[in-house]
């Protein structure tokens, strides 16, 4: 999916098909909070303004290049998961042995499907310093772009987390349930805080 033209994309997630869904959105706001935070960094370098921050900027550039593509390939990771989940629905249940092979396949996706948009949630988050970065020490025109990140990035976090707590609901197993519960409350607590303390940057 990470091919696709934006309007083939926007046209596939419009349609009556369940995938791309809420998650591959989460893993596009991901990207483009990225993306915005990286342009920052390149409009910095080379401005006397900034000197002293052009190795710091040079980093950024690095790290949110992987962070970009990282969350470009979950765009497809989630609708992949999320198909397995509806072929395991899709099982035979006739015999007592088809029925305990189809809950068992359920299970185990269900809980793929959560795994995948917390990864999403987690690696939107690692955006959130680098963010910070280019909001303080950044070229000042670009500051705008910069806070548009943060909110990004806070949109693909709670997005993602959105996506674990939907599949939570269907997993039976209580371990992965608690963990998971208490994984993504803490993240979109931090999320919020990043995001508030980043926007506090802001001249306007």
């Amino acid at each position: 999916m990470r091919d696709l033209t934006l309007n083939d994309f926007t046209e596939k997630l419009a349609s009556n098909s369940p995938v791309p869904g809420g998650g591959s959105v989460a893993a596009v706001c991901g990207t483009l909070s990225a993306a915005l935070a990286e342009m920052v960094a390149n409009l910095t370098l080379g401005k006397k303004k900034y000197i002293q921050f052009e190795e710091e900027m040079n980093s950024i550039i690095e790290k949110t290049a992987v962070l970009r593509n990282k969350l470009l390939d979950y765009i497809e990771k989630d609708s992949n998961a999320y198909n397995k989940v509806m072929e395991a629905y899709k099982m035979p249940k006739e015999t007592e042995e088809e029925k305990q092979l189809r809950s068992k396949a359920i299970e185990e996706y269900s809980k793929g499907a959560a795994i995948v948009p917390f990864k999403i949630a987690e690696t939107a988050y690692e955006i959130f310093p680098l963010t910070e970065i280019v909001v303080k020490n950044g070229n000042s025109n670009a500051i705008t772009d910069g806070l548009i990140s943060a909110m990004l990035a806070r949109t693909a976090v709670l997005a993602g987390i959105l996506n674990v707590q939907i599949n939570l609901d269907y997993i039976t197993d209580v371990d992965f349930v608690t963990k998971y519960r208490t994984l993504t409350g803490e993240l979109k607590e931090k999320a919020c805080e990043y995001e508030k303390k980043i926007l506090n940057y802001s001249p306007f």
